[in-house]
């Protein structure tokens, strides 16, 4: 056992290594970063809501981090994109950092909390496992070809237009800063990295090339969690370091082996068992929102 400051609790450490390791061995199994996992992972565990949240993006930034690097090498990043996501993204982590702070103030944090990974884990889970599912019968579901749909989008109708060498686009900046500006206010108040909804978006909405797309999502993702680690240890103190720490070891470790099993695996198999993993974290967050406690108070002894 050890004990962790912030979170006046004490956890088993080689729970906290297993946990940490099982998402990062499902990260680099399907190649996306695991803190839409590890948050509802730790808050199953015990940890409070509040430090779960701060505590997993400095588990998000660093997994970034590395794989940033192998991204570089392979020129798969479109720095003037990133930059221009990562400038929505700072300033959506500001605003959800102050309504983490807020709702934290008010005690309603752990009760919204629960709701978004509800419907969040619900929603992305189950599209997954019916996609996976279409593409192991033998039929693909409208609109999930990426060839079927327009190569105009919005993004190349509005104003405010800059081109995009790398990704070969000339498209308006509006909507990649509104993007980036929703994955970091969610990343704020949620601790996610939101690769799993960027990445969709920037391909179909944005209509960057896939080559580029994982690279330039890595980047967005580590500025905006290494900002989110430095604003919640100044605003609401709930970063964890130590706990941090065992994330970061565990994850690390684990997605070296996911990325080698993954290799071994088809996409829609490896689709479908995350898409069930995802539903049925959903269902526990349901559960403990319906199903009212065995023990509703708590007695304190008088000072």
């Amino acid at each position: 056992m050890i004990y962790l400051p912030i979170a006046e609790m004490p956890v088993n450490v080689l729970l906290v290594l297993l946990v940490s390791g099982a998402v990062g061995f499902v990260s680099g199994l399907v190649g996306v970063g695991g803190g839409f996992i590890m948050t509802p992972s730790l808050i199953f565990l015990g940890v409070p809501s509040p430090v779960a949240v701060a505590t997993g993006a400095s588990q998000i930034a660093a997994t970034s981090f590395s794989g940033i690097m192998a991204q570089t090498r392979r020129k798969g990043v479109d720095w003037r994109m990133g930059l221009l996501l990562s400038t929505g993204g700072v300033l959506g982590s500001m605003v959800g950092v102050w309504l983490f702070e807020r709702l934290l103030r008010l005690g309603q944090l752990d009760l919204l909390i629960s709701f978004l990974y509800l419907f969040l884990l619900a929603g992305v889970g189950g599209m997954m496992l019916r996609e996976s599912l279409a593409v192991m019968r033998g039929r693909q579901l409208k609109g999930v070809s990426v060839l079927k749909l327009p190569m105009r989008t919005i993004a190349h109708r509005l104003p405010l237009r800059l081109r995009f060498p790398r990704s070969g686009l000339y498209i308006s900046v509006l909507p990649p800063l509104a993007l980036g500006f929703g994955i970091g206010a969610l990343a704020g108040i949620m601790g996610i990295g939101g690769g799993f909804v960027l990445i969709p978006a920037m391909i179909y909405l944005l209509r960057m090339p896939t080559n580029v797309v994982i690279g330039t999502s890595l980047f967005q993702v580590l500025v905006v969690s290494s900002l989110i680690v430095i604003l919640q240890s100044a605003a609401t103190q709930t970063v964890d370091l130590v706990l941090a720490a065992l994330l970061m070891l565990g994850g690390v470790v684990g997605a070296q082996f996911g990325a080698r099993v993954g290799a071994g695996l088809k996409n829609e198999h490896i689709r479908a068992l995350l898409g069930l993993l995802l539903v049925a974290a959903s269902l526990k967050f349901l559960a403990d929102l319906v199903i009212p406690p065995a023990e509703q108070f708590v007695l304190v002894s008088g000072q």
